[in-house]
């Protein structure tokens, strides 16, 4: 990897200069980071399993008719994107009440919701990705109220897919994030894409039989047993973990 033009080393990934105009390459880390970057580890092999969940995420999602960044898988960590301008939110899905939603409100864990909730949080480390409200967005020209609309929708639409897609191999989808970016279309300007990753670290996932904890919050809980639940979403989608090539 040292021979590509890095663009940005992240904490769970580094992305190069692409191989064709306008892309990205990918490369997925085993660096584990929890509560902004406070506690630091390493779950072995994860870079490689959360590059192989994202494809199969992202080509589903494709076939649903939802636009990604996503071309193509090049190895066991590196896939190749679109190069897209990223709007600088999380948008965050909630299911069933965890994490910092429990803590927030003082609700126990594990309460399904009624209904879901989209929500959005300011992408930046150093105030600790604060929850913004949408007047908020939009008064402060983050984007546009159509592309708040369209993230919306889509995120909607990645909800209901994806909570049956994992309900079908026996986990429950909690909640997640979502980052969504601008690709440059040289006839209509540029549209909205889901960008980055969707993988065991940016949502939480439940056994549906006996609740165990199939996600990064083994490690930010020190539970043990990272590397075997991350392990196990992926057989259940029925990816192979066998090494295709060393890095």
């Amino acid at each position: 990897m040292s021979d590509k033009e890095v663009l940005y080393e992240g904490k769970a990934k580094i992305l190069y200069k692409g191989t064709r105009p306008n892309t990205i390459i990918q490369y997925f880390k085993d660096d584990a980071t929890a509560f902004n970057n406070v506690k630091k580890g390493t779950i072995a092999g994860k870079g490689i399993i959360n590059n192989k969940i994202t494809e199969l995420v992202m080509i589903r999602l494709s076939q649903l008719g939802i636009p990604t960044h996503f071309i193509e898988r090049m190895s066991d960590r590196e896939q190749l994107c679109h190069e897209v301008e990223i709007i600088p939110l999380e948008v965050i899905a909630r299911n069933t009440v965890a994490g910092s939603m429990a803590k927030t409100f003082g609700i126990e864990e594990g309460l399904r919701l009624r209904r879901p909730i989209i929500e959005f949080s300011l992408k930046d480390d150093d105030l600790g990705d604060p929850l913004i409200p949408e007047n908020h967005i939009l008064a402060l020209e983050i984007c546009e109220q159509d592309e708040l609309i369209e993230m919306m929708d889509m995120t909607s639409q990645i909800n209901n897919f994806l909570r049956g897609m994992f309900a079908g191999i026996g986990l429950e989808l909690i909640d997640f994030k979502l980052e969504f970016g601008r690709l440059t279309d040289g006839e209509s300007g540029h549209f909205l894409v889901l960008a980055d990753e969707f993988s065991p670290d940016n949502c939480r996932l439940w056994d549906y039989e006996t609740g165990e904890k199939m996600d990064k919050d083994r490690f930010r809980r020190d539970l043990g047993g990272e590397v075997e639940a991350y392990q196990e979403v992926a057989r259940r989608l029925g990816i192979s973990l066998e090494v295709e090539d060393e890095e």
